[in-house]
């Protein structure tokens, strides 16, 4: 019924557009340029700041990081192949024939020490401590550079993701956040109503606009004012576009993790049995049956079963939907039935929708839940300012297991990292320090400082004619660096 009901709607819609009726229409090819709809535009083009998914995904086609990740999440050589001297020394020779930047000035190695040497002196980056262990960066020539280390770290390569800027607009104070200078596959070129970058290669342009209302997206694709959509749409309007004739739909499993945060200077979400009594309230089986699109699962950690760190894991007790045994652990914790929580979350429709899901489950296990749905800026400045009782987010993109400890690590209050819900254990901060990571994740299980939720699927529709574009588990939009339209 409700999946009818949204339908209708969406029919009525189209009718109030003055398409006459709930089919196809066929767009018109008049345009070169590609028109990609996002539901949330960037909000940082520095690298060096960025913690938004629109951000990262943007980020990794404007600029070359010195390493990027395999299938199985270990890091490969990317801008540079590297050699480890001993563990607290490593070189990185850049390979021949790499890109310039947009600009026409050479990447050289003199680039690589200025992106990593400016984090220093970046108070407010969220990403300096990330590199705090780095001791000293030296230049050996244009295009070799050795990193000296603090402490040992065989892990070091595998941070070295930041996008490389140019050296002199660094010295410049230039505002790469707004106006971006990398080397990637795609460049800059305006960003006012909306973001146009211009593929290096061919010239091809595309322009991503933010369309934040979902059904208004499907509307521009099927319009043909729009030629690519991906992720944030109700499963019902997925399946929707799937039986349009002129669209089409491809689908892959997904690995961006969806939770709920906590924050622990709460006296209530600092026991234990309330956090277990939040993860026994929710049905994560229904949402994702009811609410998400096919390949999307059930979420134990940060990092899938398939990540190269994982061993195969069956326990999902605390997952397990169970009100009654929910309210039995409030009664326990001492906690006055119903519980009251304030719950934070976007204004994007699917986000409503989970949180609506949520409000009426938990209500079962005697929780009172508030929604509390802001404009992204606010929504997530209030995130990072730890300003929240409970809030839920995904992590994007995530590859390497030190996400543990910038996400857990009581060192790693903002901004010297992502624990923005201030947790603190002195037992996991030990198990991290030796990246004893199935012990750390099994410690995380246990002690709930987030409620895991899913990995949601992932799905990109575009317009007949678009190829060389496929939906990608971490959702990244790699392929705009291929993707063409066939007029």
């Amino acid at each position: 019924m409700k999946a009818l009901k949204v339908l209708a709607q969406f029919c009525l819609v189209l009718l109030m557009l003055g398409t006459g009726s709930c089919t196809q229409q066929n767009p018109s090819a008049s345009s070169h340029e590609i028109v990609f709809a996002i539901g949330q535009m960037p909000l940082n083009l520095d690298p060096r700041y960025a913690t938004d998914a629109a951000s990262e995904r943007v980020n990794r086609l404007v600029y070359q990081s010195l390493v990027d990740f395999d299938a199985q999440s270990k890091p490969v050589a990317s801008l540079a192949t590297w050699v480890e001297f001993n563990p607290t020394a490593f070189r990185f020779t850049l390979n021949k024939n790499h890109a310039s930047f947009h600009n026409q000035m050479p990447l050289t190695a003199n680039d690589v020490k200025a992106t990593y040497d400016s984090l220093a002196t970046l108070k407010d980056s969220p990403n300096t401590a990330e590199f705090a262990n780095i001791k000293n960066i030296t230049v050996i020539d244009n295009d070799t550079v050795e990193f000296q280390l603090n402490q040992a770290d065989k892990h070091f390569p595998a941070k070295l993701i930041l996008g490389i800027l140019p050296a002199k607009l660094i010295a410049e104070n230039y505002d790469f956040s707004h106006v971006p200078v990398g080397s990637g596959p795609l460049k800059f070129v305006t960003w006012q109503n909306k973001l146009t970058l211009q593929r290096v290669g061919d010239d091809q342009r595309i322009s991503l606009i933010e369309v934040k209302d979902p059904t208004v997206r499907v509307l521009k694709l099927l319009h043909g004012e729009v030629d690519l959509l991906q992720g944030e749409l109700p499963p019902e309007l997925v399946k929707y576009l799937q039986t349009k004739p002129d669209v089409i739909v491809k689908t892959s499993i997904g690995a961006n993790f969806s939770y709920l945060g906590l924050n622990f200077e709460d006296p209530v979400l600092q026991k234990l049995k309330v956090r277990q009594a939040i993860s026994h309230a929710i049905d994560r089986k229904q949402i994702i049956a009811k609410a998400m699109i096919q390949h999307s699962r059930e979420a134990d950690m940060i990092l899938p079963p398939e990540h190269y760190t994982n061993q195969p894991n069956t326990d999902l007790t605390p997952n397990d939907y169970n009100p009654a045994l929910a309210k039995q652990l409030l009664q326990e914790a001492g906690v006055k039935l119903p519980l009251k929580l304030v719950y934070k979350t976007s204004t994007d429709a699917q986000r409503v929708r989970f949180a609506t899901i949520l409000q009426a489950q938990m209500a079962k296990a005697g929780i009172d839940l508030e929604i509390r749905s802001l404009d992204w800026g606010t929504f997530f400045e209030d995130v990072k300012q730890g300003n929240f009782q409970l809030y839920g987010l995904t992590w994007v993109g995530i590859k390497t297991p030190e996400i543990y400890l910038k996400a857990f690590g009581s060192q790693s209050t903002p901004p010297n990292g992502f624990n923005r819900g201030r947790y603190a254990d002195a037992e996991l901060d030990k198990l991290l320090a030796e990246e004893n990571w199935q012990a750390a994740t099994a410690r995380i299980r246990q002690q709930l400082p987030y409620i895991p939720l899913w990995y949601e699927g992932q799905f990109a529709a575009m317009r007949k004619g678009i190829t060389n574009y496929n939906a990608k588990p971490d959702g990244n939009w790699d392929d705009l660096g291929t993707i063409s339209y066939a007029h």
